[in-house]
């Protein structure tokens, strides 16, 4: 197959190099560049405000965003290319008769001046590759930096590329999960003025200091875990938060814990949580025994690695407990065995390497073991590519779904625990991130999930509110009658309380 690109000629930046690099490794498919002026770019002072981002935030120069020459393009450009089979159109005004043409729309408008419009206007970008009013494939496009314009401008592009690789090699999905949406308003978004982005630029630096001096007063991000007794109805059952509220697993103000992973294991519940060191700025996995009245001591350390360590996914097998710790700044994805409970591991195998892979969650579902993590393929967010692997056994070997990424979505992508079956359905807790990382939980039902591909709809989507108090929340997992979620917290430094070094 001849694809051509279809980009303007006056404002080609690093994704377009990227994604030009990925097309040509391709399989039978030989690629073009067709770069000619178009209108719909990006103005001089949304760039200023790029430039002013990149310094106030520590933004890396050489960005997807970055501008490139259009010598960059030349081993992609030909003075008289033949026909192409397929125009992927990024500027909105391909028109090739007899040929077949993607056209790359945000919310229903082309070129990246529309993304950069939904990322000003608040946002969540639905991508579309559409053929004559045909939908290839869709994805909502997220960030972890929401209110920095340039990174989530990058990081949409990144994800734009993914889109686009899987549409290509015929594993994209044209149709995004249902999905309980937040009013948008009907109009397309348009960039500000440059008066008003000079206004957001000023409000730019001033949240910058404000944060500065957030951090210096407060141990930021914190994070706390809720726990409660079920009586036999959890939030799968309920959809909401219960009457009786949560109640919280204290922790110092030096450290916080996140990512609570109970275990009934011989008659005991054991929670395991990531435990973050605010002064060593990285985690470690610890965990507590609970009782009926709650924890019984406070959370000790069970697992330290020199790299970052958190969503502590245990299951018993076997007679055994098995842990898969999320090590994405390992790039790996890794089994440990318990030989002393609650501690005492040792590491069996390495299920995947040489990845960023986030929550990793096993699941066993038709006589086969899967694993779901969100990947940050090619740059871009940790949160909106969900990545399968399928084995014979939890141990491996774990072959990747011949369709991933299969589901670009930063609304219901990132697992957010262990996944329960009910009613002879697969619930799978997710974390929607459109608002910010980690800001609400959805529970998901597998409605198909096989080797042809899966599908979810997501049925309820709890947030924080009076009986969860904080700006997050973003795991659920129940074990023993117990119940477990968490949410963001504030931890003044000056009230911090003195618990002896781990070391």
């Amino acid at each position: 197959m001849r694809m051509s690109l279809r980009l303007d000629s006056e404002c080609v930046r690093a994704f377009h190099l990227m994604l030009l690099q990925r097309l040509a490794v391709l399989p039978h498919v030989e690629v073009c560049v067709d770069a000619r002026p178009a209108r719909g770019g990006i103005p001089g002072s949304a760039a200023a405000l790029f430039q002013l981002e990149t310094a106030i935030h520590g933004l890396p120069a050489d960005g997807l965003a970055e501008r490139l020459p259009l010598s960059a393009l030349a081993p992609y450009r030909t003075q008289a290319p033949a026909p192409a089979d397929l125009v992927l159109d990024l500027c909105g005004d391909a028109h090739v008769n007899g040929t077949r043409v993607w056209r790359m729309t945000y919310d229903g408008d082309a070129g990246e001046a529309a993304l950069l419009a939904s990322i000003l206007d608040g946002r969540t970008p639905i991508a579309r590759i559409e053929e004559n009013g045909t939908v290839v494939a869709e994805g909502r496009l997220g960030t972890e930096y929401g209110g920095i314009a340039l990174a989530s401008f990058q990081d949409m592009l990144a994800r734009t590329a993914s889109l686009i690789l899987a549409a290509m090699t015929g594993s994209a999905r044209a149709v995004l999960p249902v999905l309980p949406e937040p009013a948008q308003a009907d109009a397309l978004p348009q960039i500000p003025s440059t008066a008003k982005l000079g206004v957001r630029a000023g409000k730019a630096l001033a949240r910058r200091i404000v944060q500065k001096i957030y951090h210096l007063c407060y141990n930021a991000p914190h994070w706390k875990v809720g726990w409660r007794q079920t009586d036999g109805r959890d939030l799968f059952d309920l959809r909401a938060h219960p009457a009786s509220g949560w109640r919280v697993l204290p922790d110092d103000g030096s450290r916080f814990y996140a990512d609570p992973f109970p275990i009934l294991y011989q008659g005991q519940v054991t929670l395991f949580v990531e435990d973050y060191i605010h002064r060593l700025g990285k985690a470690i996995i610890s965990a507590v025994p609970f009782g009926p009245a709650g924890p019984i001591g406070r959370p000790e350390p069970v697992l330290d690695l020199p790299y970052h360590l958190s969503y502590p996914f245990v299951f018993e097998r076997d007679g055994e407990v098995w842990m898969v710790p999320e090590s994405c700044a390992n790039r790996t994805v890794d089994l440990y065995r318990a030989t002393a409970f609650p501690g005492g591991w040792v590491k069996e195998a390495t299920l995947l390497s040489d990845i960023v892979a986030s929550d990793a969650t096993l699941v066993e579902h038709g006589g086969r073991w899967w694993l779901f993590a969100t990947v940050r393929d090619g740059g871009g967010a940790f949160s909106d590519a969900l990545h399968l692997w399928s084995a014979p056994d939890f141990r491996g070997p774990w072959t990747p779904h011949p369709k991933n990424p299969v589901l670009v979505d930063i609304a219901s992508a990132r697992p957010a625990g262990r996944m329960v079956e009910r009613n002879g359905q697969l619930l799978r807790p997710v974390q929607d991130c459109r608002r910010s990382y980690g800001a609400a939980l959805g529970i998901a039902r597998i409605a198909h999930l096989d080797v042809n591909g899966m599908e979810q709809v997501v049925e309820t989507i709890l947030t924080p509110g009076a009986l969860w108090n904080g700006r997050k929340l973003h795991t659920l997992n129940e074990a023993g009658g117990l119940e477990f979620i968490d949410g963001s917290a504030i931890a003044p430094r000056w009230k911090q309380k003195r618990r002896p070094s781990l070391t």
